[in-house]
């Protein structure tokens, strides 16, 4: 099996998945959650949202939380940016890169951000600039690249028209979003061979819901396609509000403990990881998506029963 010798992993927890949860959580939690990532030795963390907070209510506070976080050298941190409002909120307080957010499919873009895709472009055509100015980083996300809620397959054909309209703004990062889950291996190796081959000049990131369980057989076909960076959410939190039935993202530290099992370096401390996922844990109502919270790694071996063990 061809694999890459290392993988880029960035966390989306603090924005993807606490922007799901209804149970208001402290901003000092999420500037503990985002620290703690930081010193597990994540890379690359998406901190927050720079959304209306009538849109998302959680991530009201994403000035305080940015302005709080402790950053570490070599760590990255990057926030989402809806529109021009976003970018201005958030150009003071100077992210290492913004993510543009844009649905593949027109339905799936008017639900979630309540507009056309073509009015999504026309603003981030002002806005790269603006970001490019500060020295800031400029990622272009697309949800509902390997299939659409509404609107069902999405053909390859239109994502690439859309990349290569991120292309012309001179973007070169750019990553997809299997919002509500349906992709398959066979499905996100063929296509991530074909967008490497279109597009060779782009880094490309894949960011996976666990929806029908298959975001990790994903990640493997992804490397075999030679994709090497991939979103992930501590406890695997996530979910999209306008994606009926997905559920949340592949939980980072489920993500790690596979790499590491198949030899594929991350430079993440697992059991860090595993630590802050407990917190996590401690800070949501519900019971995780994570093997690694509910059963721990392989090597930590249990102690054979006792002879009245047995019996009993």
């Amino acid at each position: 099996m061809q694999l890459p010798k290392r993988v880029h992993i960035m966390e989306v927890g603090p924005r993807d998945g606490f922007q799901a949860e209804h149970d208001w959580i402290p901003t000092d939690r999420k500037i503990e959650i985002v620290d703690a990532l930081s010193r597990a030795g994540i890379p690359e963390i998406q901190a927050t949202s720079f959304v209306h907070p009538k849109a998302v209510p959680q991530l009201a506070d994403a000035e305080e939380v940015l302005a709080g976080i402790d950053r570490l050298p070599g760590v990255r941190y990057q926030v989402l940016v809806p529109n021009m409002r976003g970018l201005q909120r958030a150009l003071p307080l100077k992210p290492d890169g913004i993510h543009l957010m844009m649905s593949a499919t027109e339905s799936h873009n008017r639900a979630n951000a309540n507009r056309s895709i073509e009015d999504s472009m026309r603003e981030f055509e002002q806005m790269v600039p603006a970001a490019r100015e500060m020295g800031i980083e400029v990622e272009a996300g697309m949800a509902c690249v390997f299939g659409c809620p509404f609107e069902g397959e999405v053909p390859l054909s239109q994502v690439e028209r859309l990349i290569a309209r991120y292309r012309g703004m001179g973007i070169t990062r750019v990553s997809l979003g299997d919002t509500i889950g349906v992709a398959n291996p066979r499905q996100v190796y063929d296509g991530c061979a074909r967008l490497l081959d279109r597009f060779p000049d782009v880094t490309w990131t894949l960011h996976l819901h666990n929806t029908r369980d298959m975001a990790l057989a994903n990640v493997v076909a992804a490397m075999q396609a030679g994709v090497t960076r991939f979103d992930g959410a501590v406890g695997g939190l996530g979910g999209c509000p306008y994606a009926p039935g997905a559920t949340g993202n592949v939980a980072t530290e489920d993500l790690v403990n596979m790499l590491v099992e198949m030899g594929v370096e991350t430079g993440v401390d697992l059991d860090a990881l595993i630590a802050v996922a407990k917190v996590v844990q401690s800070l949501v109502p519900h019971r995780l998506d994570s093997c690694m919270v509910r059963a721990g790694k392989r090597t930590e071996l249990k102690p054979p029963p006792t002879a009245q063990q047995k019996i009993g």
